[in-house]
């Protein structure tokens, strides 16, 4: 017999089409297949060896109890697949037993085989992953055909694994053809597989060979829904940070420690929600002072104001901080070197310096002056952990182009952007070319991101912290801030005092410099001004390194002084290092 087939030159026998068909629909015909070997082999048992039924019983039993337990490592990763395989395999080794003691027609073996079979085989043809793979096994038999429509002929699948959101294999290139020749046919992929726009994702495989790449299909977006922020995942910053899960559910976790981050992405791109997991996970850590600035009058950041050390909203206030910033990098630098020191080690007593400025554009355009200190910042920060972290709306190549600050970004985050050239802007040159598609990403929350640890184009999700979310988050770690080290507030306070970082013995007419008329000598004596100094003080103090350049003397014994004079309500501490005298004491 033959059957006629129209696609081929020649007719095929029945036989021939018989099996193809058994093959191809082997997954929904194998309950069938079973029962049929069960029938087969009772039989065979019953007649050749009919006094192993206990053996087989056994076995059974043993084998269920380890598919429970260590189902998980063959591939039964749910608690119902394990239940399901152990309960097939006690009903196939109990049925089996008997037919081997009393024979397949004995008692209702028959119908008990027909019924089992079928009440349990539903679970099988209804399985999700099960139909999935069938799915994806009929399309990789349909590659070569698929290969040569999308100008891919020649290469060949490797190996296919399902999982939860759709699948992924790994495919090897006929020769000369290259990753980014796949990247590029992304779309055509897309519709000879037959799958929705935005579906396939093409990825290097983990050795990095030329000629073979990772071909991933999603049936159902991984991220179609916002995920809530878990809670912070570190409590040092010299761990990295969980910024949100990518498609394969693996973490994006980012070292921030002596890396500068650039964060882009444009309005209602969830960039704003990006950096809310960050300022969620600094706020955790206890070897960290965060500093922020936020033009749009701290409207974004201000919910994290019990978190942040200092907080500038205006243009000037900015100046000021960034100015202190880049002081405090230059003191611990000297501190380092006069130690014969490298690098600058976070721990509580000597916390690092994280500076988030949101709006790096608006900054650029409103205190252009300050550039230089962000450069500053970018070039030398590093091994003193002062850590710059700087987001924008605006990727604009006035902002971004010029200066050291995006040249030294080595973590870059993208949102979603406006235009292809922004991917570029963001990412770094070229990498739209290769890839890395930010103008594609299709919900708010969806980011690209590169680092040493992150070199191909995966799209991740960031958590979503609710406002209740940040309040509660902000109040429970505001009471475990640290403060600056003793090396960077001196920093500060000279900088606000407009001295130069140099020791008390070489700086020369220090009275003078301090704003206080010369005297006699027999009548200037340190005590007297000292006083002189905190009693003509104005409302907000004057800070220790303005009295120890007046009085020559060193900070310990302006401390000593100052704890003696608080002692007696004779002077107050205004703020952090900034001493007067008390209202009935102050001229």
């Amino acid at each position: 017999m033959v059957v006629i087939n129209h696609d081929e030159r020649l007719p095929d026998l029945a036989a021939v089409v018989i099996a193809r068909a058994l093959w191809r629909y082997r997954s929904e015909l194998a309950p069938l297949h079973i029962l049929g070997t069960l029938a087969i082999g009772g039989t065979v048992l019953h007649a050749t060896r009919p006094g192993w039924w206990p053996y087989i019983l056994g076995a059974a039993m043993a084998t269920a109890w380890a598919l429970g337990a260590f189902g998980d490592r063959l591939g039964l990763t749910s608690r119902g697949e394990r239940l399901y395989a152990a309960t097939v395999t006690v009903t196939v080794g109990t049925w089996l037993a008997a037919a081997t003691a009393y024979g397949i027609t004995a008692w209702h073996l028959p119908h008990a085989l027909a019924l089992g079979g079928l009440v349990l085989a539903v679970p099988w043809w209804a399985h999700r992953r099960r139909r999935a793979r069938v799915r994806v096994d009929r399309q990789l038999a349909a590659w070569p055909e698929i290969a040569q429509a999308v100008g891919l002929a020649g290469s060949r699948v490797q190996s296919a694994v399902v999982d939860v959101w759709g699948w992924r294999a790994r495919l090897a290139l006929a020769r000369g053809q290259t990753l980014a020749e796949v990247t590029a046919k992304i779309p055509a992929i897309e519709s000879a597989l037959g799958t929705h726009r935005g579906a396939v994702r093409v990825h290097p495989t983990r050795d990095d060979r030329a000629d073979r790449f990772e071909l991933r299909v999603l049936t159902t977006d991984p991220h179609a829904d916002a995920i809530a922020w878990p809670g912070p995942s570190v409590e040092t910053i010299a761990e990295p940070i969980d910024l949100g899960p990518f498609e394969d559910a693996t973490a994006a976790r980012v070292l921030l420690l002596r890396r500068h981050a650039l964060i882009g992405g444009i309005a209602g791109s969830g960039k704003s929600g990006g950096i809310n997991v960050l300022m969620g996970n600094l706020s955790a850590c206890r070897d960290v002072v965060i500093w922020a600035i936020d033009l749009k009058r701290g409207m974004e950041l201000r919910p994290w104001a019990r978190c942040i050390d200092r907080l500038a909203t205006t243009p000037d206030q900015a100046r000021v901080l960034l100015r202190d910033a880049v002081a405090v990098l230059e003191a611990r630098a000297a501190w380092l070197a006069g130690r014969g020191r490298r690098t600058w080690e976070p721990t509580p007593d000597m916390p690092a310096l994280v500076i988030v400025i949101d709006e790096y554009a608006e900054l650029a355009d409103d205190a252009p002056e300050t550039i230089g200190d962000t450069d500053s910042i970018a070039r030398r920060g590093r091994a003193v952990a002062v850590t710059l972290v700087a987001a924008t709306q605006r990727p604009t190549q006035k902002a971004m182009g010029k200066g050291a600050v995006r040249s030294q970004m080595d973590v870059r985050m993208s949102f979603r952007v406006r235009e292809r050239r922004d991917v570029d802007l963001i990412l770094g040159q070229g990498m739209l070319a290769t890839g890395w598609h930010a103008h594609a990403l299709n919900a708010p929350g969806k980011f690209l991101i590169t680092a040493p640890e992150h070199d191909t184009p995966r799209r991740g999700r960031a958590y979503l912290l609710t406002d209740a979310t940040v309040a509660e988050t902000a109040d429970r770690h505001a009471n475990n801030r640290p403060g600056l080290d003793l090396v960077s507030r001196t920093a500060v306070e000279e900088a606000h005092a407009g001295l130069h970082l140099q020791p008390v013995s070489t700086r020369t007419a220090p009275k003078e410099a301090a704003g206080v008329g010369t005297r006699d000598e027999a009548e200037d004596d340190p005590e007297s001004t000292l006083w002189d100094m905190l009693t003509g003080a104005p409302v907000e103090g004057t800070p220790v390194a303005h009295l120890v350049n007046g009085t020559g003397m060193s900070r310990p014994w302006i401390y000593q002084r100052l704890r003696a004079l608080a002692d007696a309500d004779r002077v107050i501490q205004v703020s952090r290092g900034r001493w007067r005298a008390t209202g009935e004491h102050s001229q």
